[in-house]
């Protein structure tokens, strides 16, 4: 298979398998399995991450993270009239939330549907507070799909507080090299390694590889520990962030030099940028005011270790977001071709 149909194969299975923080045990049986059939050999960390080695004649060590865990929303409390209160789990924008389809999962594995809405959700009724009224944890509930009209009917269900809220992704890959979905930040950029891993697996290699794969990157500790030794190099693959006032781009590769945590290093910002003009890789290089990353995770934990942050570009982040399979593509080949420097 092509790259591209590698790619839309790998991310389809990825976005179908819900992991909101703190929710990782079915998305990791996932990349286990796509290791164990590739041949590649890894452990997982105490925490659930999964860290896989690909040996080179070096013991120096070059890390590409990528983070599979997503935004996603817990049952907060029962209400009286049978919805329920949420909290978010991660920085989404309650509004890109409203009228959304959901799944509820209970303690005993049962998904049961609903819908996120307000608490004033018909302009028939609520006139022009439906429209006027802030979106927040205090307006916004989950109507659940079932005949319930008290706490105890929810309770009936299996529901209860704690639960995990998967709202859904509303994957769209289209003939003319668009993806749109949520959760791009950051599956794209795991689909992508995983592809490199398997091309990279067939090199001979000067360092050896790590590749990261991050379960708790959206609450900030994802990469605070478990970090191989003789690790010199950690670059951090997730979205590029096109905007107002940005310079990134869905169709380049988007290398960052700073976000909220400070500049990344900037030697290797640079030989990643003449690698891409080298190797006629379109990319655009970036600065996020608003953005970490497991890189920057890494520093804040004490590691003596230089970083960078490249990926795709992925518009609207943490809303319905959008990328193409340019950037995709670009992404992977910067990766390999560093890897092999």
């Amino acid at each position: 298979m092509s790259f591209e149909q590698n790619i839309s194969k790998t991310l389809t299975e990825l976005i179908e398998i819900h992991s909101p923080t703190g929710y990782h045990q079915e998305v990791m049986a996932y990349i286990r399995k796509e290791l164990d059939e590739s041949g590649i050999s890894y452990k997982e960390t105490v925490k659930g991450a999964i860290l896989a080695t690909i040996k080179g004649e070096s013991e120096e060590g070059r890390l590409f993270s990528a983070h599979v865990d997503t935004l996603g929303a817990m049952v907060k409390s029962i209400k009286g009239k049978g919805s329920l209160e949420f909290m978010l789990l991660g920085g989404y924008m309650y509004n890109t939330l409203e009228s959304e389809n959901c799944w509820i999962r209970t303690s005993q594995g049962k998904l049961i549907s609903g819908t996120v809405q307000t608490n004033k959700p018909s302009v028939h009724i609520d006139g022009g507070d439906a429209r006027s009224l802030e979106r927040k944890q205090q307006t916004m509930e989950v109507i659940i799909d079932e005949k319930v009209h008290s706490v105890d009917d929810v309770k009936a269900l299996g529901i209860s507080v704690g639960d995990f809220i998967f709202i859904e992704p509303k994957l769209r890959i289209l003939p003319n090299g668009f993806i749109k979905s949520r959760y791009l930040d950051d599956k794209a950029s795991v689909s992508i390694l995983l592809e490199a891993m398997k091309t990279l697996k067939k090199e001979k290699l000067h360092k050896t590889l790590h590749f990261f794969i991050s379960n708790y990157e959206e609450v900030g500790h994802g990469a605070k520990a478990a970090l191989p030794e003789n690790l010199t190099e950690f670059i951090a693959v997730d979205m590029g962030a096109p905007g107002n006032d940005q310079n990134s781009s869905e169709y380049k590769v988007n290398i960052c030099a700073k976000d909220s945590s400070g500049p990344y290093d900037y030697e290797m910002r640079r030989s990643l940028e003449m690698l891409c003009e080298e190797e006629n890789i379109p990319y655009a290089t970036d600065i996020y005011p608003f953005y970490g990353s497991d890189a920057s995770a890494a520093l804040g934990a004490g590691y003596d270790i230089r970083t960078a942050l490249i990926g795709p570009g992925v518009f609207a982040s943490h809303g319905y977001e959008r990328t193409h399979m340019e950037s995709m593509k670009a992404t992977f080949d910067l990766i390999v071709s560093y890897a092999k420097k």
